[in-house]
């Protein structure tokens, strides 16, 4: 009787999960009702002042690119001049090119 305890317990353990209800998708907009896209991908980034999140809206930079611009900037100071994101680690000619009219200095 013990054993059949022990099979039972582990039996509850793999199926109760699976009883439970999953969760329901989110719902899409109703006809005529819009979503806002809070990101504005196609403006300006001052790289001076810009924060971990404006930064990643630029193309190609992720999460870790963003941390390393702030952290150059804090440690080096304001750049000077939009090129100089250059010298980040992890800014390379390609990144560069495709963001440098939207990469700003103020």
């Amino acid at each position: 009787m013990r054993q059949h305890s022990h099979w039972l317990k582990i039996a509850l353990f793999a199926i109760v999960p699976w009883l439970a209800p999953w969760p329901a998708a989110a719902a899409p907009p109703a006809r005529g009702e819009s979503i806002t896209v809070s990101a504005k991908v196609g403006e300006p980034v001052n790289i001076n002042t810009a924060d971990v999140k404006e930064l990643m809206r630029l193309e190609g930079v992720g999460r870790r690119v963003a941390e390393k611009i702030v952290e150059y900037r804090d440690s080096h100071g304001p750049f000077k001049k939009a090129e100089d994101l250059r010298k980040v680690d992890g800014i390379g000619s390609g990144l560069w090119e495709r963001n440098r009219s939207r990469i700003v200095v103020k």
